[in-house]
């Protein structure tokens, strides 16, 4: 789908993206979440102040996502080989600030040393480098210096997914608010709706030590996703 399509579709949003040119394109491409129902006041003590949890029903969640980063890139000028496509595994919050609904991210793992700190340096989001394989079955992270260990095996499967509202709730967030020094940095970002389809986890381990009171059973849902084309706004310091 070329920019200008995806531009077009805008319905699904809960807020305009902004009236200004993107700059960055990316794709993020089989992606697996996992959410928890977790206590708002287990996450509160995360966040910088000013940012205020997202809701739905009453209940807020915390969601590992790991997936494909792809082909990413400024706007008119080619991509830089071997940085550009790397395994991504964020551990991700909601939360409203500015008044849009968004995340913010509690960690960020990229599976190329080169790619985290690149990205880490220009975007300023707390990418780090952790070891990750991955196959049409399993996704598998570690990273010796934080102790994390992440391993899932997984079958897809083509039936309809019916969608709802916590699942929409969960998935089509279109801004990242994160602090970096005395600011809080917004990116804006824009996408299709999420295309979904049934999972099957066959085993599921997480070990993340400094989110274990928050990640310590089976998740409440499962989704998955071919994956999506992303335009993304520069950063601004607010």
């Amino acid at each position: 789908m070329d920019t200008k399509e995806i531009l077009k579709q805008e319905k699904h949003r809960s807020f305009k993206y902004p009236n200004r040119k993107w700059k960055y394109y990316q794709e993020w491409n089989k992606a697996i979440f996992l959410h928890w129902e977790v206590n708002p006041k287990l996450i509160e003590p995360y966040l910088p102040s000013g940012i205020k949890l997202d809701v739905v029903n009453g209940k807020t969640w915390l969601s590992l996502v790991a997936f494909d980063m792809n082909n990413i890139g400024i706007k008119n000028l080619p991509k830089i080989p071997y940085i550009s496509d790397f395994q991504e595994i964020n551990i991700r919050v909601y939360i409203i600030y500015n008044n849009k609904p968004s995340v913010y991210f509690l960690s960020m793992e990229g599976s190329k040393q080169a790619s985290c700190s690149l990205l880490k340096k220009l975007s300023k989001f707390p990418y780090r480098f952790s070891k990750m394989d991955r196959n049409e079955t399993d996704f598998m992270s570690q990273n010796s210096v934080f102790d994390d260990f992440f391993q899932v095996s997984y079958k897809l499967d083509n039936k309809p997914v019916q969608k709802d509202e916590t699942d929409l709730w969960l998935t089509e967030r279109y801004a990242v608010f994160q602090d970096y020094k005395k600011y809080i940095i917004e990116y804006d970002v824009h996408h299709v709706e999420w295309p979904m389809q049934n999972i099957t986890v066959k085993n599921l381990e997480i070990n993340y030590p400094r989110f274990s009171h928050l990640i310590n059973n089976q998740p409440d849902k499962i989704h998955y996703s071919s994956g999506v084309q992303v335009l993304t706004w520069d950063k601004r310091k607010l």
